[in-house]
């Protein structure tokens, strides 16, 4: 093929990833042109409704992967951290072709630092795992729900003590002048797989998408979404995960599962296996956790 068709959701953030995913493959295959395809999502079209409330998992995504199975476009360029982690949500169809290298993974607070924000200071964020680390290391703070695109974010960081934005993001669109604080990952935990990109396409493409794979990302995105599928939650689930690579090649996967109010937090790491580090947090509480918070593990 000499053309691919990118879909990719219109919000400005989006459209880079697409032009960064589109600029990779041209690299990797010289001569190649890359066409986008916007699509407009559940997630974009109802910015002030909670993710939870419009059907969580996969809201940012599902329309962006029909426009491949119905071959309007080629592949789907997506933030990771936005598809369902479960391997039975994957649509028949498509397959995880590429993750290219990650980016900075951690949170980054817009308005003040963590130890800047006053008393009782609110922080908006419409992440309950932002949220319950938040509260582990100040209990004092309130809390106040935001969504939309980064932009908007940014626009109303003046209304609140502190938000709280993707670092990724930020870097991404040139507004590191924005960052009061990064917040280290021993503060808190990013969200399974933020910071990297996913790239699906149609199976008989995948040898030209995989050119674009950063094997040492894929290793650690795969360890967090199964740590994540073993829980059975998604982006709504007060938990997060985050995996390194070690100097000589290993895996170091550090997770978090807390109550919706953040006066329990359970914290466990191992070796990179996924599926056994969420069977130790569920047969050690976290199980009862999920099921006091209503959610099923």
């Amino acid at each position: 093929m000499d053309r691919l068709r990118v879909a990719t959701r219109g919000s400005a953030l989006a459209r880079w990833q697409a032009a960064h995913v589109g600029a990779l493959l041209r690299v990797a295959h010289p001569g190649l042109e890359v066409e986008e395809v916007v699509v407009d999502t559940a997630g974009d079209r109802n910015r002030d409704v909670p993710i939870s409330a419009i059907g969580g998992r996969g809201v940012f995504t599902k329309e962006v992967q029909v426009a491949v199975l119905d071959g309007r476009a080629d592949l789907a360029v997506h933030s990771a951290k936005d598809l369902p982690s479960s391997p039975e949500l994957q649509p028949e169809g498509l397959v995880l072709a590429a993750v290219p290298e990650r980016a900075d993974a951690r949170d980054a607070l817009v308005g003040a630092t963590l130890d800047g924000i006053p008393p009782g200071g609110t922080v908006a964020t419409g992440s309950t795992r932002r949220r319950v680390q938040l509260a582990d290391r100040r209990p004092d703070l309130t809390f106040a729900d935001l969504r939309g695109n980064i932009g908007t974010r940014l626009e109303k960081a003046g209304d609140f003590a502190a938000v709280v934005v993707a670092l990724a993001a930020l870097h991404r669109l040139g507004r590191d002048d924005a960052v009061a604080e990064v917040l280290a990952t021993t503060v808190m935990l990013p969200q399974v797989a933020q910071g990297a990109l996913a790239v699906e396409c149609r199976p008989e493409l995948a040898h030209l998408v995989v050119a674009i794979e950063h094997e040492p990302s894929r290793r650690c995105v795969d360890a967090e979404r199964a740590w994540l599928a073993t829980l059975g939650g998604g982006c709504d689930l007060p938990a997060g995960a985050y995996c390194t690579v070690e100097p000589d090649g290993a895996l170091r996967l550090r997770a978090m599962l807390a109550s919706l109010d953040g006066h329990v937090v359970l914290r466990a790491e191992n070796d990179g296996d996924g599926v056994a580090l969420a069977t130790e947090m569920l047969g050690g509480g976290g199980r009862h956790l999920l099921a006091e918070s209503g959610f099923t593990g």
